[in-house]
């Protein structure tokens, strides 16, 4: 079960051993296993999966308990009951962009999960889904502007099945954050613009968010037991990619992208004003402006 946050007394703060957790992450990439890091420094055990037998070990010299967990689409893992006697899951498993069955194939994964989450003690699932459930419309887009089948990529249409799928259980909570572009540290989609030449959409604003906002407000979410939302993790800031990406290339070091010329406008922005409104949350890099670099 999850416990009440620590509390202050005269400005001194107490940890009760009530507020330690469980915390299972299925996933344990780019994203999940500095995630399991940073939970582990407030005393949680964290256990955490993957899918490659060299990267246990890995996750052993970290603190993390490692299982080898494989969807393929069904759950295969030996030994891993511990896995699923955790309060709290991250769900971190995305579809597949070539697969051709994506959708079936990712629901069918999904379904596996919670085949296991109806037999164990976990309480919430915190689901990592994507800002590409999004129709390619202009404007802002917020929660709601998410419809079945109208993603403009399968992956995006299998992500807001899936969503679905976690919320309307009755065993388990799911709050679903729909992640923006992940950078950060040695991650940037500058990296495969670098020296393009006339690309298209040039005043098509980002929409980004670094890696250590992603770690924060998945940490806020399990700390405060926020169940039952979806929430637009993005950065508040949205410059335009003919801004953007030549800047980051030249932070880099790498020869900067070129875009035709652009006079369109009716490009989307996805808004964080739930996110910000109900997890008060501030972000560490609110504008991707502010951090060109990797580290």
């Amino acid at each position: 079960m999850i416990f009440e946050p620590n509390f202050t007394i005269l400005g001194i703060t107490f940890t009760s051993d009530l507020d330690i957790m469980t915390i299972s992450i299925l996933g344990c990439g780019w994203l999940g296993l500095p995630l399991g890091e940073r939970l582990l420094g407030n005393g949680n055990t964290i256990e955490g999966s993957t899918t490659s037998e060299e990267k246990l070990s890995l996750l052993k010299d970290r603190g993390i308990k490692p299982f080898l967990i494989t969807l393929d689409p069904e759950l295969h893992c030996d030994n891993c009951k511990d896995f699923w006697q955790a309060d709290v899951l991250v769900l971190n498993i995305p579809p597949s962009r070539g697969e051709e069955n994506v959708m079936d194939f990712y629901i069918k994964q999904i379904t596996a999960v919670i085949e296991k989450l109806e037999q164990s003690p976990i309480s919430l699932v915190v689901f990592a889904s994507s800002t590409s459930v999004y129709p390619d419309k202009s404007g802002i887009v917020d929660e709601v502007d998410a419809k079945p089948g109208k993603a403009k990529r399968n992956s995006g249409n299998a992500l807001l099945e899936a969503e679905q799928l976690l919320l309307s259980q009755k065993e388990f909570k799911t709050t679903v954050l729909r992640f923006g572009g992940l950078y950060g540290y040695d991650r940037h989609p500058a990296k495969y613009l670098a020296g393009r030449k006339n690309l298209e959409r040039g005043n098509a604003p980002v929409n980004l968010i670094h890696r250590d906002d992603c770690i924060a407000i998945i940490q806020k979410i399990i700390e405060e037991n926020v169940t039952g939302q979806i929430f637009n993790a993005v950065s508040d800031g949205h410059p335009p990619k003919k801004m953007y990406y030549p800047a980051v290339a030249k932070a880099l070091g790498l020869q900067p992208p070129t875009f035709k010329e652009d006079s369109g406008k009716n490009y989307k922005i996805v808004s964080n004003e739930k996110l910000r409104l109900i997890l008060n949350y501030s972000f560490k890099y609110p504008n991707p402006m502010d951090k060109l670099d990797l580290d």
